[in-house]
């Protein structure tokens, strides 16, 4: 459709910094085409180990605790192939990232929604968590900064979480791919409170903060045993992330923390437009604190999520994604990414104004 302003796509706007593709090129011309190890660059594992110390003060291995993956999305494949016998149950927190319930399924495992709510800002409680444990639970998933709430959990929220997850000797897969993306206060990873790292699977990459999604690189790092099944599973699906990608990810840790700050900047800008804005149209807005999405309820339309969404793109062109894909909890929301320029965010406004005025 011609003139569409999409907001749908979890995907940042801007062209990965040119130090980086540069990178890449420059490993093509010297003639780096081949295999890397089935865990990625050692180069690459011993910069990621790195910057998750420097920035989040976890310390790994580089040559027991990491793996890199093609995107963190094999990286949530792969932990789950790893620790599920058949049967097990997963809490799956929602809203969540749409991927989560059927690779759980596909691993074997039984997925168990677990659902935040606007009114508690779309955090986990430990209450919630306690509610779903059976005797058949063994790990638990979510992503925070959240896509695509873009709640975040505090440090006091995480470790109040960390008790039940040790008392019921979870595994916790963590999704942090948006850990850099938060505007108001630093990201906690959860494998950094006392007695988590042995229990967490962290999840990460390079698509979301350095622009980076079509590169295809991500990273787990983990328990050595559970890292190192995870590499078993990786070396005979996949084998390698490619050689270019690694090399451009590691110029991007290295010298790319400029150009990411400035990204978030301008995220940080957009956010606190989009927000204001959708309030002033008359749609209530959770402000997130991370990621850079927006939730907006539709509750005042009296529309399901789905024909809103359709309504919307065939009368103003304005693309969003119905909230109820992320699980039953986004039902009376749609989720707009503000990772595209103000000028297309202000022109979607308008149009969306529009569309609201015209079903009154």
């Amino acid at each position: 459709m011609e003139g569409v302003i999409s907001l749908g796509v979890g995907e940042p706007d801007f062209v990965t910094p040119w130090n980086t593709r540069e990178a890449a090129i420059s490993s093509l011309e010297r003639g780096y085409t081949a295999y890397t190890s089935n865990s990625g660059l050692y180069e690459l594992r011993e910069e990621i180990c790195k910057y998750l110390d420097s920035s989040f003060q976890i310390s790994y291995e580089p040559d027991k605790e990491v793996v890199v993956t093609v995107g963190a999305s094999e990286g949530i494949d792969l932990a789950l192939r790893a620790i599920l016998d058949p049967g097990d149950e997963v809490l799956v927190v929602e809203p969540c990232y749409v991927s989560y319930d059927p690779v759980v399924r596909l691993a074997g495992g039984v997925p168990v929604a677990v659902q935040t709510t606007l009114e508690q800002q779309f955090k986990l409680t430990p209450e919630q968590v306690e509610a779903k444990i059976t005797d058949r639970t063994k790990a638990i998933i979510f992503c925070f900064p959240n896509n695509p709430t873009g709640s975040i959990m505090t440090r006091e929220e995480l470790a109040a979480l960390a008790a039940v997850f040790a008392r019921h000797d979870l595994v916790v897969i963590s999704d942090e791919i948006y850990a850099e993306l938060t505007y108001d206060t630093n990201h906690t990873s959860l494998a950094s409170l006392p007695g988590m790292k042995e229990r967490t699977i962290l999840l990460s990459g390079f698509s979301k903060a350095f622009a980076m999604t079509g590169w295809r690189i991500g990273y787990a790092t983990g328990p050595e045993d559970i890292i190192q099944a995870m590499v078993k599973i990786h070396q005979y699906t996949m084998l390698c992330a490619p050689i270019m990608g690694q090399i451009a990810a590691l110029e991007s840790l290295r010298h790319g923390m400029e150009a990411k700050e400035r990204m978030i900047e301008s995220y940080r800008q957009r956010r606190n437009y989009v927000v204001k804005s959708f309030e002033q149209i008359g749609l209530s807005c959770h402000k997130p604190e991370g990621a850079f999405y927006a939730f907006p309820s539709i509750a005042s339309t009296g529309m399901p999520a789905e024909e809103f969404a359709e309504k919307l793109i065939l009368e103003q062109k304005v693309a969003v994604v119905p909230g109820h894909v992320f699980g039953d909890g986004g039902a009376q929301h749609i989720r707009c990414s503000y990772a595209t320029s103000l000028e297309n965010l202000e022109i979607a406004i308008d149009r969306m104004d529009s569309f609201l005025r015209a079903q009154k």
